[in-house]
């Protein structure tokens, strides 16, 4: 089987500003807020989908909503695709305040049609998380829920910490732990599968893009800019004109050369890859906003994560150096990098 005929699923649980417990953190007060568990799934759900693309495997997002969709529709959805497998993404929870509870787990359905690959799919997940991130191994489970017993192709779910944890409330806005969390997935997948990974930040194996090429690396490159980015763009694998604008759009946003061109050094931001660049007050673009979501992350706030490094973030990068024995200035070099990317 090529790479194109794999049909992927990917599903993240639930929406935004759900109503109950379970679905959300605690308050946080140097956040003035609560993180909701969707904000990690649907984040984790989109890089794997990239990560998928990257292998050039066929993709299913189940939900592209923000809001949350029934269970009994996703299942109807999911059974409607012919999908070869399908990985939904979650966050676990304890109790209604910060506590002590951690972990992440895979699990999977003795229900579901295909219940031997489901559990190997979910082994071959948990092995690959638990040697890919910091979180503790909770094991392989068991669980009845639709989109595990009621679809009918092999499925597994993550759920890859507890945000009733701060530690792991925390993670859930991590763009590092997010990424892993995707990446990780879809090694787990290519392991269940007996295909070979490409990895991330292999740019050589991004090719130099234009206006009309076409193939998974254009619909990477157009769920990327649609997903990560904002851009309005349908994701149809083949580059025209609105992506092209796209492109040059962001190559002037981040202070690249403005040619429509996806080269490395595109590539590289887009996925903001390092080296990491030096930022101050004044920085815009895509490690600006990278690095305010660390900052946000690590509980200094850095106000809208928006990717233009003004006061209110300067502020959060002091606050940050003084409570981490660095140089207070401000700026966002090598040390404070290293801090961030750590923390």
């Amino acid at each position: 089987m090529a790479n194109e005929d794999i049909y992927i699923g990917a599903n993240d649980e639930h929406g935004v500003n759900p109503p109950t417990f379970g679905k959300r953190t605690p308050y946080i007060g140097e956040l003035n807020r609560q993180i909701y568990e969707n904000e990690f799934n649907r984040a984790s759900k989109n890089k794997f989908i990239e990560a998928c693309m990257r292998q050039d495997f066929s993709v299913y997002d189940v939900k592209s909503e923000f809001q949350d969709v029934s269970i009994s529709e996703r299942v109807r959805r999911i059974n409607s695709q012919n999908l070869t497998l399908l990985v939904t993404f979650a966050y676990n929870a304890f109790g209604e305040e910060f506590n002590s509870a951690s972990g992440l787990e895979t699990f999977y359905s003795p229900l579901n049609p295909k219940a031997n690959e489901s559990r190997s799919l979910a082994e071959d997940l948990y092995n690959r998380l638990i040697q890919g991130t910091t979180q503790n191994g909770r094991g392989v489970k068991t669980l009845d829920v639709g989109v595990l017993s009621n679809v009918n192709c092999t499925s597994a779910l993550i759920e890859a910490g507890f945000m009733t944890n701060l530690r792991e409330a925390r993670l859930m806005i991590n763009p590092l732990f997010v990424t892993e969390v995707g990446e990780e997935a879809c090694q787990g997948v290519c392991d269940f599968l007996g295909v070979n990974y490409i990895p991330r930040d292999d740019l050589s194996v991004y090719p130099l893009l234009r206006r009309g090429s076409s193939g998974n690396f254009v619909y990477l490159l157009q769920f990327i800019l649609a997903s990560d980015y904002g851009y309005n763009l349908s994701v149809d694998g083949i580059f025209g004109s609105r992506t092209e604008s796209a492109v040059r759009s962001f190559q002037a946003d981040n202070s690249l050369s403005i040619d429509g061109l996806v080269g490395n050094n595109t590539w590289r931001t887009l996925l903001t890859l390092p080296p990491y660049p030096l930022l101050r007050n004044g920085s815009r673009g895509a490690y600006v906003r990278f690095a305010q979501s660390l900052l946000e992350s690590s509980l200094f706030p850095p106000g809208t994560i928006d990717g233009i490094f003004g006061n209110r973030t300067q502020s959060a990068v002091r606050s940050f150096q003084s409570a981490n024995g660095l140089t207070v200035d401000g700026i966002i070099g090598p040390n404070t990098w290293s801090t961030l990317a750590s923390t």
